[in-house]
């Protein structure tokens, strides 16, 4: 289901977002700069109506993509994103430290 989710990305000098929005209904991912070449993933949210439909996942994995694009590393503060860090190890490359 999630390569159909449509992902937008917002970046400014110190912060990031994700979004997906899929039947009316938001999911979000934000983060926080914290170098030139790192992201520290604070908060995932995907509402109730878009549970169990991997919309969440998706935002991780283009976490995880835009990272290895542009040589950025990951910190997964939030606790959604460092599970599916943690159960996807193809995704693991990108993490810091």
């Amino acid at each position: 289901m999630d390569d159909d989710i449509e992902i937008t990305r917002e970046e400014s000098e110190t912060k990031g977002r994700y979004g997906a929005l899929v039947d009316g209904h938001e999911a979000e991912m934000t983060w926080s700069r914290a170098g030139a070449a790192t992201i520290i993933i604070d908060h995932t949210a995907v509402p109730g109506a878009l549970r169990g439909r991997g919309v969440g996942q998706a935002l991780v994995r283009r976490a995880v993509e835009d990272a290895r694009a542009e040589g950025r590393r990951i910190v997964p503060l939030c606790p959604f994103a460092r599970a599916q860090i943690a159960r996807h190890p193809q995704w693991q490359d990108v993490l810091e430290g």
